[in-house]
């Protein structure tokens, strides 16, 4: 069957109880505009805290190389984790409202391949990076406290990484997942219905 039929019209046509197709379409344009949005105040927020981080090393002169390399590596976690992010914006930019059925599915899947790597690598790497970053920086600080003070600093922020991977990461990757994963079952059942036809 031709991918370029207009299935608008043939789903009209239909007498099963399907989700509307302009419904469909609607919920496309929402997943666009919610990925965009996301995307942007991704970038925001880590560009914002490189360069704070970047003025932390500039203003307070730290003495010690371990904050120096936790500062580098700290921003290079967020560098490289935005310039991975950043290919899923040309695909969420690319979901427009002249597409195919099939085109909507193979784009919606495409996605969906990218997020899951941008879950699942790229947050491993990120979180791993980060946490040796920020354990490097806190180094030269928690040699000044004592010992209880320096390991109640750690433990505070080791916690705060536990429950942001343990917690945070997995409902937010679960909500991503039933969002596009509802958006593809859809559009399959769209391509179903018109080849069926």
């Amino acid at each position: 069957m031709d991918n370029n039929t207009d299935f608008k019209d043939l789903w009209k046509k239909q007498k099963v109880n399907q989700p509307n197709i302009e419904e469909l379409l609607l919920k496309i344009k929402q997943f666009k505009k919610a990925g965009l949005k996301s995307f942007w105040i991704t970038n925001v927020l880590l560009i914002a805290t490189s360069v704070f981080i970047g003025l932390v090393w500039y203003y307070y002169q730290p003495q010690f190389i371990s904050t120096k390399i936790g500062i580098v590596v700290t921003i290079l976690s967020m560098i490289i984790y935005l310039s991975v992010y950043s290919k899923l914006l040309s695909s969420f930019k690319t979901i427009d409202s002249d597409k195919s059925n099939q085109e909507y599915l193979l784009k919606l899947i495409e996605i969906k391949k990218k997020q899951h790597f941008l879950q699942s690598t790229m947050m491993n790497l990120y979180f791993i990076m980060l946490t040796i970053g920020i354990g490097l920086y806190m180094y030269e600080y928690a040699v000044r406290m004592t010992a209880f003070w320096a390991i109640f600093a750690y433990g505070i922020t080791l916690l705060w990484f536990a429950f942001n991977w343990f917690y945070i990461r997995p409902k937010q990757i679960k909500k991503q997942e039933q969002k596009i994963d509802g958006l593809i079952a859809k559009f399959e059942a769209v391509n179903e219905q018109l080849t069926s036809n």
